[in-house]
Order: C-alpha cells, then sequence, then structure tokens
C-alpha cells in the first residue's frame, strides 16, 4: 500500500486551525453545510484508514490467509501494511466503533424521546408554554416540531422579541439544525481531531437561525438585543440549563464550544453568544466563499486518497488470491 493509506489520518489535523474563521467569514447556512460537511467526509475518511490498515495486517497472519484462501507468500511480497502499524490501527479502530456506536445510540434514543413527547403535548398548536420563572426557550425536533418557552422567557421579552425568539426557533425547526449538530458530533466522538469543527456547528447553526429572525424581523440590532437580553434572563435566574439532548434553544448549549486559547483577547476569546451579537450588529456576511471552495479541494483531496488506499489494498488481495 502506498502512502496515500496513511494521508487521511493526518488530513484533519487543519480541523482545529480551519474551524474558527470558517465560522466567522462564510454565511452562517453556508457556513454550517461546510463545516458538517469537512466533519464526517474527515472522520470517515481517517475511520476507513483504520479499517483499511487493520485489514491488511490481519491477512499478513499465516493462519487467517489460508481461511481466506489468500496466499502468504504474495501478501509478504506485497507487504501491504506493517505489523508493528496494523495492530494499533486494529485497537483504535475497536474504540472508536464503540464510541461511536453508544454516541449514535443514545443520540437516536433522545430524537426518539423528543418526537414522542412533542406528540404528547396536546393539540397541533407548535407553541408550548411552561409555567416556569426561569427564563428558558428551546425547539424539539417531532411531528409536529414544537417550540417550548418558559413563562420567565416570556415576561422577560416584549411582543417584538417574543416575535424575534419564535422566528429564532422557527428556523431551527424548519432547517432541521439537530441533524447538522448531531451528524458533526458524532464525527466528534469518531475522531476527536475533528471537534473544533462540530463545537463550530454548534455556534453556526445558532446563526443561521438568528440570520432568519433577522430576516423575519427586519431589524437585525433588534434581533442582537433579544439575544442579549434572553442570555441575561437565564444568568440571573440561576437555574442550570438543561435542554433536551435533540433540542436546540436561542442561547445554544453551555459549553458548546470550549476555549482553548489562553492567548486570545477582545472577541477571539469570548463564548457564542457574544459573538453572535457582534455579528449580528456587523453586516450580514457575504463574502469568503473562496474559503468554502479552498475546503471543497482539500476535502476531495481526503477522499481521494482514501479511495486510492481501498483501491490499493483491494489490488493486493486480488493478487493474493491469484496467487
Amino acid at each position: 500500500m502506498h502512502l496515500a493509506v496513511y494521508l487521511p489520518l493526518f488530513f484533519p489535523l487543519l480541523a482545529g486551525p480551519a474551524a474558527r474563521p470558517l465560522a466567522d467569514r462564510l454565511e452562517p447556512r453556508l457556513a454550517t453545510w461546510v463545516l458538517t460537511t469537512a466533519s464526517v467526509v474527515l472522520a470517515a475518511g481517517s475511520t476507513t484508514v483504520l479499517g483499511l490498515l487493520a485489514l491488511a495486517g490481519l491477512v499478513r497472519i499465516p493462519r487467517i490467509a489460508r481461511l481466506a484462501d489468500l496466499s502468504p507468500a504474495v501478501l509478504g511480497r506485497d507487504d501491504p501494511a506493517w505489523l508493528p502499524v496494523a495492530a494499533p490501527a486494529a485497537v483504535l479502530l475497536l474504540a472508536v466503533t464503540v464510541v461511536a456506536s453508544r454516541f449514535l445510540v443514545r443520540r437516536v434514543r433522545a430524537v426518539c424521546a423528543a418526537v414522542l413527547e412533542s406528540a404528547c403535548f396536546p393539540g397541533q398548536d407548535p407553541l408550548v408554554v411552561m409555567e416556569e420563572p426561569a427564563a428558558d426557550a428551546f425547539a424539539m425536533p417531532g411531528l409536529p416540531g414544537r417550540i417550548v418557552v418558559s413563562t420567565g422567557m416570556l415576561a422577560t421579552l416584549d411582543e417584538t422579541e417574543r416575535a424575534i425568539l419564535f422566528a429564532h426557533e422557527r428556523a431551527h425547526l424548519r432547517a432541521h439544525h439537530y441533524l447538522f449538530a448531531a451528524a458533526a458530533q458524532l464525527a466528534a466522538t469518531a475522531n476527536p481531531l475533528v471537534r473544533p469543527l462540530a463545537a463550530q456547528v454548534s455556534y453556526t447553526v445558532e446563526r443561521w437561525a438568528d440570520e432568519a429572525a433577522a430576516g423575519t424581523a427586519g431589524d437585525r440590532r433588534r434581533v442582537a438585543v433579544t439575544v442579549g437580553k434572553a442570555a441575561l434572563a437565564t444568568q440571573r435566574s440561576g437555574r442550570q440549563r438543561r435542554l433536551p439532548a435533540a433540542a436546540l434553544g436561542l442561547l445554544g448549549r453551555r459549553g458548546a464550544e470550549r476555549r482553548t486559547d489562553g492567548d486570545r483577547t477582545g472577541l477571539d476569546k469570548a463564548g457564542p453568544v457574544p459573538r453572535r451579537v457582534a455579528a449580528l450588529l456587523s453586516p450580514a456576511p457575504t463574502g469568503g466563499k473562496w474559503r468554502a471552495v479552498v475546503t471543497a479541494a482539500y476535502l476531495t483531496a481526503a477522499v481521494l486518497c482514501t479511495v486510492e488506499a481501498t483501491q490499493d489494498l483491494h489490488e493486493v488481495l486480488e493478487r493474493a488470491r491469484g496467487g
């Protein structure tokens, strides 16, 4: 097997440096698609390569080669994988499979529970008001999806700001943002190197909904004020927010974006809510598409390397079967 088999393991190394610029410079809808796709492609490529290395090392074992009707001599000559590399790859593949499977099962259960809970609310009105003094609001997927808001949040906002809140949550439901977040988080579970991408997806889906609300309200500054007021009201309530796993809310998720660079200052060090407010107080993003093009080229290279490595192993096994 050629060098191409190892390259997909290194492609995710650029995920960290590239995640924040993509989230900040691209239009939020485009940024969400680009970041989610990048997360899935990079994680899938690295996981596939782990499988190829593990399989290539496995067939080097003479007894297994004979059981598969493969020639140990041909396999040894073509040297599809170095055993000291194949063994750790097999261990990592097993760990990835277990961790990702557990996450997937938990997330599927969470979505099913959210859909069931949403269906259990009386009537077909998508708006559900909770008698709760703490300020909170979130969207739950379902048939129909529901916008759940507390009386504390409603008391905090005026009529226009409530309309902005509802427009934000409707955008989450209409665009199925929970699917983007789940896909990116699954990818990050399979490959921790893409976690910065998944964290930015949690931010960009909120920015996507912010821009949708701004389009409905026709006033970006008022949307920024609404986000800020809701954040302050939630902080003053003193209650730990516990969003359902499949839900998305006006304030996003606590700890969705971890700051790892202690040297950052100003907005670079700010959390998601201040970043969103600053973005809303600035003109709507329209540029940066060249970043999406470069990212697409980078992901294409990662896919081609994975395909090349797969084809390489297939040819080796075919020669061993013929030998």
